[in-house]
């Protein structure tokens, strides 16, 4: 099956130094793909800028103007994390925006699965905060948009990013119509996740946690989607699915204490590929969030495309 790729050399623009998160993580992504054999079948779909009303279905007004205003006067940091330049704030509309036109794409006529090869990252970005290297949350802006622009009743995000989405849970911890579902390393940074937080209100229950010690490896990660991720997506019966994609957890990542190898990322790709061909039409979309062994990322990408493309 044809997968939509959403990239832009824009994105090498958000100049962040010597940092972890540099543009060094998408050029050795987008070497892996061009270099790949046999080759994917990526159809190229171009990102657009979010616009301003679009971005406020997540984040507050007074935020987004305050991150366009210190990426504008040269400010470097947002966080003491989050290194911004002056092109930062346009190149994170189009990084927002790229979520978009794939959520579009597969409603609508385009490929039900793709892949956003975006920086900066989003799932730690919170309504009026950055954090953790994000500036807007890519995937819960992708969620919000399947609900205002196309009306869906059940969105799922899943999250195998090493650190938890703190900023997605937080999106959408009242909001039933999304479920979302992380496994992550506990306790490590942002320090949220534990099993307990559930949502509240409306939304109770459709937080599912799954938070694992340091050292766990593809067995521990396997046994959190089995017992519980799987269940719940299953339960929820989404009608699309958004993955937060980060490839830290991956032994060996600089910012992190996993085990999780090649072989239980592909695993995990090939459950959620279930999930959306039983409950989805098939409707899949992948984010890039984190992932900081720039040796191995490119090779982990180009796995999960051929999952994604069902080879």
């Amino acid at each position: 099956m044809e997968v939509g790729w959403l990239y832009s050399p824009r994105f090498l623009d958000h100049d962040t130094g010597p940092h972890p998160e540099s543009a060094d993580r998408l050029r050795a992504i987008v070497a892996a793909v061009s270099q790949a054999d046999p080759a994917l079948h990526l159809v190229e779909l171009l990102p657009r800028p979010a616009t301003r009303a679009e971005l406020e279905r997540i984040h507050t007004r007074a935020y987004i103007h305050a991150v366009e205003g210190a990426c504008l006067k040269g400010h470097t940091h947002l966080d003491p994390d989050t290194v911004v330049c002056h092109d930062s704030f346009a190149v994170a509309l189009l990084a927002a925006g790229a979520g978009l036109v794939a959520v579009d794409a597969a409603l609508g006529d385009g490929p039900r699965r793709s892949f956003c090869a975006v920086r900066p990252p989003g799932h730690h970005a919170e309504a009026a905060r950055a954090m953790g290297f994000c500036l807007f949350n890519n995937v819960a802006l992708a969620a919000a948009h399947a609900l205002a622009a196309h009306n869906l009743t059940r969105v799922a995000i899943a999250d195998w990013d090493v650190h938890h989405g703190n900023g997605t849970q937080h999106s959408f911890e009242d909001e039933p119509r999304v479920l979302y579902a992380s496994v992550h390393q506990y306790p490590h940074y942002p320090g949220t996740g534990h099993h307990d937080e559930r949502g509240f209100g409306a939304g109770t229950g459709t937080t599912v946690n799954c938070p694992l010690p340091a050292g766990s490896d593809d067995a521990a990660y396997r046994l959190a989607f089995e017992t519980r991720v799987l269940p719940a997506l299953d339960t929820f019966r989404p009608q699309l699915l958004l993955l937060s994609a980060g490839f830290d957890a991956y032994r060996g990542d600089p910012l992190a204490g996993q085990a999780v190898t090649g072989d239980g990322f592909r695993w995990m790709g090939e459950q959620l590929m279930a999930v959306a061909e039983a409950h989805c039409d098939g409707r899949l979309i992948s984010f890039l969030e984190g992932g900081y062994n720039t040796a191995a990322l490119g090779r982990l990408v180009v796995d999960h495309l051929r999952v994604l493309e069902g080879s």
